[in-house]
């Protein structure tokens, strides 16, 4: 098993005096059941696995009524060979979405305090996955506000891909310090890097991907992996959104590959289909992005802060949140392409989801800025207080619309960028550019 990020945020949580249970919020298949059932066991005398989904009977441990003496009562019952001992023992939900109760649950296992909770959830609240008519009762259907702990996990980023193939600290120490003092990384070190950011953009983060590639070296049976996953990403959409949705959602996805292959990559509706209108597939992308799988990126009126006072609604990118099933979905001989060295293929769209994955998967906001009189930055992130474009750029050279906001500090309150490309670490001015693969350590707020 890969070292995951979220390990240190379950450390904590369990460290932390009198935490709530806590609920891992995530894409399909991204590995949240892998890594709270590896803490569990590691840290659990008892651990009780519950999976919604593959046993829907386990549903009624937490009916009629949520009284936990009850609910282990029914599960002890139910599941003979399972211990459960106050203070010793962890329960693991698995699928909470598709177990509303059990979500409903988590405020009185906080307030009984004898017991931990660890929960996941893949589509949680998207639009239509449990109507109404579905729940039993009404009281099914409520979230233990401030009663659970909600956190995100994202497929492996950039930093887990370069852990899963054994850079050590010593090294990332080595990039930190390049990074912090702007010095130029070693060739061969540097060399090294553009390989793993290459084989990134085409493996990506599921992690079935990477220990299907790490274990075969193989792109085509990494395809079948990737394509697979897409395919019941695709299945989700038509057995778990509204039947008036279904196909609109699938439409919408399946135009992402095209949308991005535009020399502009504003998300445009007429592009699913001549004549379509924003209010009548508004829906269908929201559906898709709180199921994890993409990252929507807002045009902004004015480089300024806040950006997301700023951002424009209805103007919008869409990038897929991992790179390797973008990659995927593209025709056949764009890995080999890319493994060339060659990041500029669909007018660039690869190069730039691949930098949405990494600053998505750290958890930023995503922006950007875009003039009709021919100003656009491809990417806008508040780093270190200010408001700073970031030029994702696989040749050297500044753009114009670089240049021009550079010249004009009064008008767009811009004081330095930072240029990602294929070349090493630099500054000429107000410039700071650094290697593609720096592009996780851009971490200051």
């Amino acid at each position: 098993m890969y070292k995951r990020k979220i390990e240190e945020v379950l450390k904590n949580w369990k460290q932390t005096p009198n935490h709530k249970p806590i609920v891992i919020k995530g894409v399909r298949q991204c590995g949240k059941t892998s890594s709270v059932m590896d803490f569990a066991k590691k840290n659990y005398r008892h651990v009780v696995y519950l999976d919604f989904r593959e046993h829907p009977e386990y549903r009624n441990f937490f009916i009629p009524n949520l009284d936990i003496p009850s609910i282990i009562l029914r599960i002890s019952a139910t599941m003979p060979d399972v211990e459960i001992e106050a203070k010793e023992t962890c329960f693991v939900f698995d699928e909470i979405q598709d177990c509303p109760r059990a979500r409903g649950a988590l405020k009185y296992f906080y307030l009984d305090g004898n017991y931990d909770v660890m929960c996941t959830g893949s589509l949680l609240g998207v639009n239509g996955y449990k109507t109404k008519e579905e729940l039993q009762d009404e009281s099914e259907a409520s979230i233990p506000v401030g009663f659970e702990q909600i956190e995100n996990m994202y497929p492996m980023d950039f930093e887990e891909w370069l852990w899963a193939n054994n850079i050590k600290p010593i090294h990332l120490t080595y990039l930190r310090k390049c990074f912090d003092e702007e010095l130029p990384v070693d060739e061969a070190i540097h060399q090294r890097m553009r390989e793993l950011l290459h084989l990134y953009a085409i493996v990506g983060g599921m992690p079935e991907a990477v220990s299907t590639f790490l274990a075969t070296n193989q792109i085509g049976t990494l395809l079948q992996v990737q394509r697979r996953i897409v395919d019941e990403y695709k299945s989700d959409m038509i057995k778990y959104a509204l039947p008036t949705d279904k196909s609109k959602i699938r439409e919408c996805f399946e135009s992402i590959p095209s949308q991005l292959a535009k020399e502009y990559k504003k998300f445009q509706f007429s592009k699913i289909r001549p004549n379509a209108r924003g209010k009548e597939f508004a829906g269908s992308i929201q559906w898709i992005e709180d199921a994890g799988i993409i990252q929507r990126c807002y045009n902004i009126q004015a480089t300024e802060l806040p950006l997301d006072g700023n951002r424009i609604s209805n103007e919008f990118k869409i990038y897929m949140a991992d790179i390797g099933l973008l990659t995927s979905m593209l025709e056949d001989g764009t890995q080999a392409s890319i493994l060339q060295g060659n990041l500029l293929g669909y007018k660039g769209a690869i190069f730039e989801n691949l930098v949405a994955d990494i600053l998505g998967k750290m958890g930023r906001r995503l922006y950007y800025y875009h003039k009709d009189g021919g100003i656009e930055l491809d990417f806008v992130i508040r780093y270190c207080g200010e408001c700073v474009p970031v030029e994702c750029k696989a040749t050297t050279g500044n753009s114009k619309s670089l240049r021009t906001v550079l010249k004009h500090p009064e008008k767009y309150h811009v004081n330095y960028c930072i240029k990602l490309g294929d070349y090493n670490i630099g500054r000429k001015e107000n410039i700071f550019t650094i290697p593609m693969y720096m592009a996780f350590m851009l971490t200051s707020v």
